[in-house]
């Protein structure tokens, strides 16, 4: 899975988020943002200005702070190593760092919990991949009798502390480890929370977390939060960026690197679109309903039927959610579609092997099947079948993508 960092976009902040959450799907705001990168040239060094830097690299060496490490606490997860890099990426400060900044994405939970506090006070809560506890700290803050918070990675030790420094100890259960391996100190709980959302909405696999703890732990007429998930699609016009980085392998410096390319369509990339790439209508293909759903519903064969709004190209197709909380007083979400605020979720893009011209009206049909991949279930594969009967271009295709 591949992450862009630049292209054909309109440059946008990130730290130009609103405060709030982004609303219902219905109440999309239009936002775009983008990382510029600027490709940095390698200057050659002469023979002097190498022995230059060899005697300034001896002084820096020579005063480093880092001479006497058993000075310095351990870097949290610093002794693990790719073998465990799901857990273990969960486990550095960074990642939740940025999922912290996503006020989309966290002020909407913290809405949820504070402006719905009937269905938290008193009751007992489950918070499914507590990360630093921010959810666990919402709802005990919002009245929950108690609440275990779960999590598997070392930021677990971390949450902890958190939940002493803020006076919640007696509130807040911190248990490190797999959902499928706790024993909770309780039979059941009133209310099971979760932010398990990845990439493409099922990259990582942590729906099926959330199920097993619904159906080992939730009391029956429970609530879980969220309790509907949506998965879009849409089509762009992106030529710039696909020149950019699928079509710059056929010709490296006049070498053929086409065996690369190959590789390079069928990873799909995680950016943000932006909305006035948008050629077609956005199609529904699929919602999660996380309270009755079976750990199976999470790979499905879904028909979409995209028609073009103008004239145009389309060089790939887009993959957003939505996420609901319908057992609110009042219907409460937010989407990662390219039409709203920006999420860490960005979007996913999936590029075609063809561009394809469309005339306003014409129909790009097709399917698309979702399931996780057998060897490692986090990962997603993806087949994609279109046609297209246009005026200026008649194509049927299918192409496979692995998220990973």
């Amino acid at each position: 899975m591949g992450r862009r960092k630049g292209g054909n976009k309109s440059p946008a902040s990130l730290s130009q988020k609103s405060s709030s959450s982004n609303g219902p799907p219905e109440e999309e705001e239009a936002t775009t943002t983008t990382t510029m990168s600027i490709a940095g040239a390698e200057a050659a060094a002469t023979e002097a200005e190498t022995e230059v830097a060899e005697e300034a690299m001896d002084e820096r060496t020579g005063s480093s702070n880092l001479e006497d490490s058993s000075e310095y606490p351990a870097l949290i997860g610093g002794d693990k190593t790719s073998a465990d890099y799901y857990f273990d990426s969960y486990s550095h400060f960074g990642i939740h760092e940025e999922m912290l900044k996503d006020v989309v994405r966290t002020k909407t939970y913290q809405n949820v919990i504070y402006q719905n506090s009937f269905l938290f006070k008193n009751k007992v809560v489950l918070d499914v991949g507590a990360g630093t506890g921010i959810l666990s700290l919402f709802c005990a803050k919002a009245g929950a009798k108690h609440v275990y918070a779960i999590e598997c990675s070392q930021m677990a030790d971390m949450a902890k502390e958190i939940v002493q420094a803020n006076g919640f100890s007696n509130v807040i259960t911190v248990l490190k480890g797999k959902v499928e391996e706790i024993d909770l100190p309780v039979a059941h709980v009133d209310v099971i929370i979760s932010e398990w959302m990845g990439y493409f909405l099922l990259f990582e696999n942590m729906l099926n977390t959330v199920l097993y703890a619904r159906d080992k732990w939730l009391v029956n007429g429970g609530v879980v939060l969220p309790d509907k998930a949506s998965l879009y699609l849409t089509a762009i016009e992106d030529a710039e960026y696909k020149e950019d980085k699928i079509e710059f392998w056929n010709s490296v410096y006049g070498f053929d690197m086409s065996c690369i390319r190959k590789q390079a369509v069928m990873e799909p990339l995680v950016d943000t679109v932006d909305q006035n790439q948008i050629v077609t209508n956005c199609q529904l293909l699929k919602t999660m309903d996380i309270s009755r759903m079976a750990p199976g519903d999470a790979s499905f064969t879904a028909p979409f039927k995209l028609v073009a709004e103008q004239n145009d190209y389309i060089h790939a197709l887009v993959a957003y959610f939505d996420v609901s909380f319908t057992k609110c007083h009042k219907l409460m979400g937010f989407s990662t579609g390219p039409r709203s605020k920006t999420t860490h979720w960005k979007q996913t893009v999936l590029y075609l092997e063809d561009v394809l011209p469309i005339c306003k009206g014409e129909a790009l049909i097709g399917s698309m099947t979702v399931e996780p991949n057998k060897k490692n279930p986090r990962d997603v594969e993806i087949m994609l079948k279109y046609s297209l009967n246009g005026q200026h271009c008649q194509v049927s295709r299918t192409q496979y993508y692995k998220m990973r």
